[in-house]
């Protein structure tokens, strides 16, 4: 009899539904989550760490991110939101969707060190122009070379309107030239192949040979050198500086998922994360690492001048800067 009673007991659990794992939804974009990206790496590396499950959502690039929250609102379905520069962050802050991240700010490792208790930095790197030392064997080596250089040797660049590295192109020329940008982008116009929507797009262009130039990163090299075995594709080093871009990640206040979010983004500083930075986002750690870098990094451009605009800065600006770039290239 009490063998027939556990057998039933058994056929009654068995019947039942298995408790549902918290899910959280971090909006990012489209190439963290790519074939070769860190997501799915980080995805597996956090899910071990509770019973939960990542939802990745891509949003193409870091201004589209943005674009997307401004739509939603209090309606969003994120729980976190990965991919936002610090060119971004006081406009996010201001659309009132952010509570603090509640992690030691210690831990970020970044040029000028982080304080900011909203957003949490996870990666790094400077822009660059890179080119294709097949098809052009000698590079500009400043942005004034680059603006007035042969117009058959054509770039690629991305939308500042909807691409994080478009806005940082847009914002090191204005960095550079100042008043006077609006007079550069007209020169520089004739050089421009096209404007991609995002940075994906741009680099694709690039390798398939359409240009010898797009606008990416100083890090960018190490890919090829890394996983092709080949240093074909170099940064070049421009002697006004080179802009510095620093990747955030920021919770929902009104998540129902913030505990689950906030040790997401404890963890996103630990080497579960960051060892995936480097050879999967080619950026540089913001957080502890338990392997070194691949020595392709040491071969790597370094800026003279990082050159950074404050977030209230490009927010207070970024809307009249855009319209300047419009107006002369149009």
């Amino acid at each position: 009899m009490k063998r027939l009673s556990f057998a039933l007991a058994a056929l009654v659990l068995a019947a039942l539904p298995a408790a549902a794992r918290d899910t959280l939804t971090v909006y990012t974009y489209d190439s963290f989550v790519s074939d070769w990206g860190p997501g799915a790496a980080i995805k597996a590396a956090f899910e071990k760490t509770c019973d939960c499950e990542v939802k990745w959502v891509a949003l193409g690039d870091g201004v589209a991110m943005l674009n997307r929250l401004k739509l939603e609102g209090n309606e969003t379905s994120a729980d976190v939101v990965l991919g936002l520069d610090t060119n971004l962050t006081a406009e996010a802050k201001d659309l009132g969707l952010f509570g603090p991240h509640g992690v030691d700010v210690a831990r970020a490792h970044v040029p000028g060190g982080w304080s900011d208790t909203t957003f949490l930095p996870y990666d790094y790197a400077h822009f660059a122009v890179v080119y294709d030392t097949e098809t052009m064997k000698t590079p500009p080596t400043s942005l004034d070379e680059l603006v007035t250089g042969d117009a058959s040797q054509k770039i690629v660049l991305e939308d500042p309107r909807s691409s994080t590295p478009g806005l940082g192109f847009l914002l090191w020329m204005k960095s550079v030239y100042g008043d006077k940008a609006g007079e550069r982008w007209a020169r520089l116009k004739p050089r421009i192949l096209t404007v991609a929507p995002g940075w994906s797009e741009a680099y694709a262009l690039f390798t398939r040979g359409e240009a010898p130039m797009v606008f990416s990163y100083v890090t960018s090299p190490a890919y090829h050198m890394v996983e092709e075995k080949s240093a074909r594709y170099q940064a070049a080093k421009f002697s006004e500086g080179h802009y510095l871009h620093i990747e955030v990640a920021g919770l929902i206040e009104a998540s129902p998922e913030k505990a689950l979010a906030r040790k997401f983004l404890d963890f996103m500083l630990t080497p579960g994360f960051q060892n995936e930075i480097p050879t999967r986002n080619w950026m540089l750690p913001a957080g502890d690492m338990s392997v070194p870098l691949p020595d392709a990094f040491s071969t790597l451009v370094r800026p003279d001048k990082p050159l950074l605009y404050t977030p209230e800065e490009v927010r207070d600006h970024r809307r009249a800067w855009i319209d300047e770039w419009l107006n002369a290239t149009k």
